[in-house]
Order: structure tokens, then C-alpha cells, then sequence
């Protein structure tokens, strides 16, 4: 298979309401870009229609990859997605196309040069969020304070879920990683730190969605505990095992 410049990994665990939207809004920006590009859906765990219906649009577009992974976890979900697209660059995006598909250009060359991971920022200066609630603007900021003092100081927003990696970079960091959940974004950060990559922040638009799935206290409470897994690997040496 020739190499694509870019690919779109999609996690999407009962995602039926939202992805088959998300999909036609990518498809119809592909087609207007000069370069080449696949789309993986990585459908993990569902008990709706997610799987149905992503493959039903696969029959519609050759360059859309479909991957049916059992085991339930955003982490699993991305890390399968990541270590079997085959683009030069690989591009993270949650389901719900909360950030306008046309502000990947941001985060890839011409636009973005000079970096190894590029995550994107709802804090970053530039930055525009639209119709989110206070409690949970607040929640967030609150949740990443912690991720600063834990384990990653200066970074304003881990938790966004649109990254961009080179291919290299993408091999190395997520055969490395461990956690299967929410937190792995986090987990992908450190090794990046511990690597010494160039770790940038993109500001984005992003619009806040009312089916989000996040809850903020259980959330807080299981990255709190993996941010204490993340460290004890790094003591017992697990980070220092080449993948």
C-alpha cells in the first residue's frame, strides 16, 4: 500500500448518533485537499449500531479503514488505530468533531513545522471555546491543574482530543503504552517529555458538545490513580524497555 500523508483515527465506542455525521464532514474535506489521506474508525465495545454503520460507509469510500477491537477503552481503541494507519502523519480525532475538521490544517506541514507531537489546545492563547457551561470549563481547568502538579507542568491542555503525531514518533511512543482508558493521553505526553520530543500546543475552535461522556469526578478520580501507575512504571523501569 502506498504511504498516505495523512491518517484520521477515529475511536468510536457508541458513537451511532454522531460518527456517520463526523464521517461525511471529513470525507467532504479530504476531497477538496491536494494531499492523500485515510480514515481509520476504530469501533470498540459498542452494544449499539457504531460497527454497522461505519461499514456501511466504508462500502462508500476505499480509503476508509474499519477496525472492530473487543476490548472496551479509549486508550485501546487509539492505540490499535495508530499502530495500524499507515500515514506519514497520524492525526487523533474524537467522534464528536467537536473542533471544525478544517483546523487540521494547523496541525500539519505547510502550516506546522519543526515538532514531533502536536495536541490540541481549547487554553492555548488563540483559542475559542463556544456554548460550554461553566461548571464544566471549570471542571477542566481544575482536572488539568492536577495534571500540571502530578507529572506534566505546562502543558494547558492534555485532555483534548485531537493530537497529531509524525509516523516515527507515533511507532515509538504507543507501543510503549500501558493504559487502556481515558488517562492514555496522558500516558503518550510523558513518554513524549521523557524522550525530549517537541511537544507543541495548537489553539483551536472547539465547541462544546451536551452528549459528552465525560464525567468530571469519576474522570478525575481514575486519572489521579493512572497518574500514579504512570509514575510507578517509570520507577520499576517499564519506560525503559525498548518497544
Amino acid at each position: 500500500m502506498n504511504t498516505p500523508f495523512l491518517s484520521i483515527v477515529i475511536p468510536a465506542h457508541n458513537e451511532e448518533s454522531r460518527l456517520p455525521r463526523t464521517l461525511e464532514q471529513i470525507f467532504e474535506f479530504l476531497s477538496r485537499q491536494s494531499y492523500t489521506a485515510e480514515v481509520v474508525v476504530v469501533e470498540n465495545g459498542s452494544s449499539d449500531r457504531t460497527l454497522e454503520l461505519a461499514r456501511e460507509f466504508s462500502r462508500k469510500h476505499q480509503n476508509l479503514i474499519v477496525l472492530h477491537e473487543e476490548r472496551r477503552g479509549k486508550g485501546n481503541a487509539v492505540q490499535r488505530g495508530i499502530l495500524e494507519a499507515h500515514g506519514e502523519y497520524r492525526f487523533i480525532c474524537d467522534a464528536d468533531l467537536s473542533m471544525p475538521i478544517e483546523e487540521l490544517e494547523k496541525f500539519l506541514p505547510p502550516t506546522l513545522t519543526g515538532f514531533d507531537v502536536a495536541i490540541g489546545s481549547r487554553e492555548a492563547p488563540g483559542a475559542i471555546r463556544y456554548n460550554e457551561p461553566n461548571y464544566r470549563h471549570f471542571g477542566g481547568r481544575a482536572i488539568n491543574l492536577l495534571i500540571r502538579l502530578l507529572i506534566l507542568p505546562g502543558l494547558n491542555d492534555t485532555q483534548c482530543g485531537f493530537k497529531c503525531f509524525h509516523a516515527s514518533t507515533a511507532e515509538s511512543l504507543f507501543r510503549q503504552q500501558t493504559l487502556t482508558g481515558w488517562s492514555f493521553d496522558i500516558e503518550i505526553l510523558y513518554l513524549a517529555r521523557r524522550k525530549k520530543l517537541r511537544v507543541c500546543e495548537i489553539p483551536i475552535q472547539w465547541y462544546y458538545d451536551p452528549e459528552s461522556k465525560v464525567s468530571a469526578v469519576r474522570d478525575a478520580l481514575r486519572m489521579i490513580s493512572d497518574i500514579f501507575r504512570i509514575h510507578l512504571n517509570a520507577l520499576h523501569g517499564k519506560y525503559d524497555l525498548t518497544p
